[in-house]
């Protein structure tokens, strides 16, 4: 078609912007057409499991719950690496095993610190 190299990354982006663009338009024209318009003070209130809402929004949480999830996810992630090398243990060489009391070493060594700090005090 034409001669410049950049011919295929023009149409390719705008492929990739039509992409993107066109179910937006579609869900645009369907609520503008189809949608029944009945506002009310039901339908412009803010759902809230069907309960009235009370109070601010905005309420103070312990971040020590937070903590908590992190400890707690980082522990899961671990499973994961030590998974394989438990699957694969007798035919593992001296170095994986040794990489892997590494691991668990640097590991201990993050629980121990949690510990201290007082993270999995409830």
């Amino acid at each position: 078609m034409s001669d410049s190299p950049y011919w295929f990354l023009t149409v390719f982006a705008l492929g990739a912007l039509a992409f993107a663009l066109a179910p937006l338009g579609v869900a645009w024209l369907w609520a503008r057409f189809f949608s029944p318009r009945k506002p009310g003070r039901d339908k412009n209130a803010t759902y809230e499991c069907g309960l009235v809402s009370r109070g601010d929004a905005r309420m103070r949480f312990g971040a020590e719950y937070y903590l908590y999830g992190i400890v707690f996810l980082i522990f899961e992630v671990e499973i994961l690496f030590v998974l394989p090398v438990a699957v694969a243990f007798s035919e593992l060489p001296a170095g994986a095993l040794v990489a892997l009391a590494v691991f668990l070493l640097l590991f201990v060594e993050g629980l121990v610190w949690a510990w201290a700090k007082g993270i999995l005090d409830w």
